[in-house]
């Protein structure tokens, strides 16, 4: 594949992943879509008559399964829209999944067992979740309250994870490979807090709660008590100390090391995103 003589379709294209994704595919002269309710060729999640439209005249696509892979039921749906793909004419598909996620392998074989080029991608958790995402707001507030226990996680940045991405997207030799993404080393959340307390001089700190706390927390800020109940299910179970191992994917795929969650915080601090609300 060459990259400029077809559209790449990025799914989640305006997410943390998926807006880093888009960048660099057109920093290297790609034809990018994006992949979003919103775009000019809209793509739901939650709408299955979106599906097929978003892949005409696309070769190749990042799928981002939305909220998560983990999710019950996430297989179903990627295997069907991975079907819709290849039968418009897409030739290569890269997979967002997880690590040792019992819902996330299913997606991975919906993909793996179709006739296209295929590369997966399981990462660990995103630096990323502790500026943009939702650990933020509680950063800002100093208390982290997480169903997480003492368990460590090596936490991997979201532009080494867009860099496999687009390797694989745009290069042949990643093609059949699966890349578990890691950061150099483990941390606790409570390490992770600290870290960035340290950092920035703020008082905040990690607080283990129980999955029914934490769910309940989410129905009070306004979630169906479904959705909460399933959010702490996933969360609990991925952060369980199943994924307390590093791995070597970043450097297999891109042949360099992968940043440190202590070099995220030293560059992130300065721009004072974790200033009290």
């Amino acid at each position: 594949m060459t990259t400029n003589e077809h559209t790449t379709l990025v799914l989640g294209g305006t997410g943390r992943i998926g807006r880093r994704v888009a960048r660099k595919l057109t920093e290297r002269g790609v034809n990018v879509r994006i992949g979003s309710r919103t775009a000019e060729i809209p793509f739901d999640w939650e709408d299955s008559s979106t599906w097929a439209g978003a892949f005409v005249g696309v070769k190749s696509a990042f799928l981002m399964y939305y909220p998560e892979v983990e999710w019950p039921g996430a297989g179903d749906d990627v295997g069907a829209v991975a079907r819709l793909a290849v039968d418009a004419g897409v030739e290569r598909l890269v997979l967002l999944s997880a690590r040792n996620q019992e819902e996330a392998m299913r997606c991975e074989d919906a993909v793996t067992s179709l006739p296209v080029e295929w590369t997966i991608i399981a990462p660990a958790s995103f630096n990323q979740n502790f500026d943009e995402g939702v650990f933020l707001e509680p950063l800002r507030q100093g208390v982290l309250a997480l169903p997480f226990g003492d368990n460590s996680d090596p936490f991997v940045d979201a532009e080494d994870i867009a860099d496999v991405a687009v390797a694989a997207l745009t290069e042949n030799h990643h093609v059949g490979e699966r890349y578990e993404l890691t950061g150099p080393r483990l941390w606790t959340f409570a390490e992770a807090v600290a870290e960035i307390a340290r950092v920035t001089g703020q008082k905040m700190h990690y607080e283990p709660i129980s999955p029914k706390e934490f769910a309940d927390a989410v129905v009070n800020e306004g979630a169906p008590r479904e959705f909460a109940d399933t959010l702490a299910t996933c969360l609990s179970e991925f952060f369980d100390g199943r994924n307390s191992s590093l791995a070597d994917g970043v450097e297999r795929a891109l042949g360099r090391k992968p940043r440190d969650f202590a070099d995220f915080v030293a560059e992130v601090a300065p721009t004072g995103v974790w200033k009290p609300a």
